[in-house]
């Protein structure tokens, strides 16, 4: 049989037995490890990441979009105060104020779409009085005809009445005056249009004119320029104007007639203005168009 431990005796390195120590001795030693395992505690926590005033973090930001977007539905029934938090309390606050809202909107539009429907059904009404109302409407109308059980034979001077009667209701008619009306108007847009065309016959008309200076050149520097001008001019036509003139050189001592005239379009054209002037070879060697303007 194996004793307990304790019975044998514990030995130093010299061979003296070893007491174990006392509960006095030991209680310095938990302490300095309790000291310890605290400071140890201490220095995990400061060198962990642990955002302890998040929510103070969360207000400013909240603040600042409220700046720049302008206050959300309900945040002032949040407290401002130095111990609020935008915990999940205020997030079913403000959840809670936006579901009012919505009813609030849904009740409105509700109360817009029912005035909306009644306005309708009183305009369905209108129209279906104005259509039972109209002229047209009773005429397209189909009469019911009321079958009675025993049919009774009426004699023929009442048939023959009837029939006169149906007669006289089928001479009247009930739009001769839109028939009188429609002449009238014919008649009136007749005259005004007879009106029209007479003054517009008496306007007179706008005749076509042009504006043309003509370059007539010379054949050498020894051509009497002024007789080459009296020549030009002495071409005359209906509808043909001659404007002024000057000599322009244009080298070795030789100048060329520019000269203006005011022509008819309809009268006066070109091609025969220049074939007239060509005819005296003796003094033109050539007729050109420097510009043409329509007046």
């Amino acid at each position: 049989m194996v004793e307990p431990a304790a019975s044998f005796p514990v030995r130093a390195s010299h061979g003296a037995p070893f007491a174990p120590p006392s509960r006095a001795a030991e209680r310095p030693f938990l302490v300095a490890a309790s000291l310890a395992g605290v400071k140890m505690a201490t220095n995990f926590l400061v060198h962990e990441k642990i955002w302890f005033d998040k929510f103070k973090y969360d207000d400013a930001e909240r603040k600042f979009y409220e700046r720049m977007n302008g206050p959300v539905a309900g945040s002032s029934c949040q407290s401002s105060g130095p111990g609020a938090s935008s915990g999940p309390g205020g997030d079913h606050s403000e959840l809670i104020v936006r579901i009012a809202s919505l009813e609030v909107e849904n009740q409105s539009l509700r109360g817009v779409v029912r005035d909306l429907q009644q306005a309708i059904s009183k305009l369905e009404a209108r129209l279906s009085v104005l259509e039972k109302s109209s002229p047209a409407h009773r005429a397209t109308a189909p009469q019911t005809q009321h079958v009675s059980p025993m049919r009774q034979v009426e004699p023929p001077s009442r048939k023959a009445a009837a029939a006169a009667e149906d007669d006289e209701d089928d001479d009247i008619n009930l739009f001769g005056s839109d028939e009188e009306e429609d002449k009238e108007a014919i008649r009136l847009r007749e005259a005004r249009l007879r009106q029209y065309a007479e003054k517009k016959a008496k306007k007179p008309a706008l005749v076509a004119k042009s504006s043309i200076l003509l370059d007539v050149k010379p054949w050498d520097d020894e051509t009497d320029m002024a007789q080459l001008e009296a020549c030009v001019r002495s071409v005359q036509m209906d509808g043909l104007t001659w404007g002024g003139s000057k000599l322009v050189p244009v080298g070795y001592g030789i100048r060329k007639l520019q000269i203006q005239c005011v022509v008819e379009d309809d009268k006066v054209g070109t091609d025969l203005l220049e074939e007239e002037i060509t005819k005296f070879e003796e003094h033109v060697q050539s007729v050109d168009i420097a510009a043409f303007n329509k007046i």
